[in-house]
């Protein structure tokens, strides 16, 4: 269940061209009834950002923070690409916009895929009629398969709520990405669509909390991207919601589409999270976590099934942390390797090394980290360094 599972969206994806063997790569999704629905977003913070993110953001403001579909194109990020991309991108709006009779500010557009090459407007204008006049309610899983770029499957999300005055309402929502998944956001896009009537502050400032407390929490190779955007759009089509309760969900909704992010990470074999305790802050706990997320030497391990804290221990104190080696403990799991710097692996007894390395071989494993400095804690969700991904990665052919 995805997007349109929300009463009052449709969407739609088709191939128009952009992607090689009649792949989808062409994606729409819109309101039932070619209104503009109350929207929010939250952007890349990198410098380098892409012309669709750039005019997404003038649209939100310019539109009254109302949207009324958003066009999305994979294979091509219209990034690194001046005043033609930007033109670009505008184009894409108004096309739409032409399709609903509307004002091209109510449109969001987002692009991904490779940096620095123009879009094939030849092929993608003439295709977006087709894609918004297809647009229906059963539409949400192709429009989540057609954003796709380098992942292997769709990530969706659909639930039903209900507040503290018995208000329901639901939340749906597609998204993709797969690799460069570092703050601030992931690198990913993310459309989320609801029936909760809130105002727009609540929609803005939930939607950002979410994103802080999910994709910001998610790093795979250490690497962010030009393009990242997320926007939610609501069909106000309930009582209102109590702000609470709508903030609780979208952190729901927004942590599921990063745990599956970083499950489809670029050849992983392994998804891991990271949880730090014992730091003398908050700040410092997330700071350690997500420095040994992104060791490559620590990943290696991991890829090969290696409980080794070492490179953890390693790791912590380069971050420019409190940190004292003799109060810290690491586990995997509930096995305790490491305990006040003092190595437990080596009294390790068969049992108990039988028992840790099923541990190690399973999917998702936990990184559980005791620095003993104080009351700080954090988390970071992240992935192994595997094979796959180098050869994902090698080149842009």
């Amino acid at each position: 269940m995805t997007v349109t599972d929300v009463p009052g969206f449709v969407a739609h994806g088709i191939s128009c061209g952009i992607k090689k063997d009649n792949q989808l790569d062409l994606a729409f999704i819109g309101t039932e009834n070619k209104q503009s629905a109350l929207a929010a977003g939250v952007f890349t913070s990198n410098k380098l950002c892409a012309a669709p993110v750039t005019l997404d953001r003038e649209n939100l403001k310019s539109g009254g923070s109302r949207l009324a579909g958003i066009i999305v194109n994979s294979g091509n990020a219209n990034a690194a690409t001046g005043e033609q991309g930007y033109k670009n991108a505008q184009l894409m709006c108004e096309e739409v916009a032409n399709n609903l009779g509307i004002a091209s500010e109510n449109i969001g557009v987002c692009s991904t895929g490779w940096i620095g090459y123009q879009l094939p407007m030849d092929i993608i204008l003439p295709a977006i009629g087709e894609v918004v006049q297809g647009a229906n309610v059963d539409g949400g899983l192709v429009a989540a398969k057609a954003i796709m770029t380098t992942d292997t499957r769709e990530k969706t999300f659909f639930k039903k709520f209900e507040d503290v005055n018995g208000v329901e309402f639901c939340v749906g929502a597609i998204a993709k990405g797969a690799a460069m998944l570092q703050p601030n956001m992931a690198t990913m896009l993310g459309f989320i669509t609801t029936d909760a009537t809130v105002s727009r502050e609540v929609l803005q400032v939930s939607l950002s909390r979410a994103a802080s407390m999910s994709f910001n929490k998610l790093t795979v190779d250490g690497a962010q991207s030009t393009n990242d955007t997320v926007l939610i759009m609501s069909s106000e089509r309930t009582a209102v919601v109590d702000e609470e309760t709508f903030s609780e969900a979208l952190i729901e909704v927004c942590q599921s589409l990063a745990k599956q992010m970083c499950d489809d990470a670029e050849g992983s074999t392994k998804t891991v999270k990271i949880s730090v305790k014992g730091a003398s802050n908050n700040e410092e706990a997330e700071r350690g976590a997500r420095r040994v997320a992104n060791c490559q030497l620590v990943k290696c391990s991991w890829f090969g099934k290696d409980p080794y804290w070492g490179r953890v221990a390693s790791e912590l104190g380069a971050s420019e942390i409190e940190y004292d080696f003799t109060t810290l403990s690491i586990s995997y799991g509930d096995h305790l390797v490491l305990k006040n710097g003092i190595s437990l692996l080596e009294d390790f007894t068969p049992e108990q090394n039988a028992k840790i390395k099923e541990y190690m071989d399973q999917r998702e494993i936990d990184l559980n980290i005791d620095l003993g400095q104080g009351i700080g804690t954090g988390w970071i969700y992240t992935n192994d360094l595997t094979y796959g991904y180098v050869e994902e990665n090698m080149g842009t052919s």
